[in-house]
């Protein structure tokens, strides 16, 4: 078994696009500490990816966001359509 102390988690993060950067660096911060504790590991060998996507780039239930944005009630969130 490798030694846990040497191992370096990934943690992805696949968002649509538009979040404030201090959201993500939050995000980051809270998942680094997470993950550095649960896994026991240093908080200098977290990595964390975050891939920020269009709105034409991400689909649900065979609609991209964009397509549900638009055909959605306002005030009403699009995942609730």
């Amino acid at each position: 078994m490798p030694n846990r102390r040497k191992s370096m988690p990934i943690i992805q993060f696949n968002l649509i696009e538009g979040r404030p950067e201090s959201l993500k660096r939050e995000l980051a911060r809270r998942v680094c500490e997470t993950v550095s504790e649960v896994l026991d590991v240093s908080p200098t060998t977290v990595r964390i990816l975050i891939h920020e996507m269009g709105l034409n780039d991400f689909s649900v239930a065979g609609m991209t966001v964009a397509e549900r944005l638009e055909n959605s009630t306002p005030g009403v969130p699009y995942e609730k359509n």
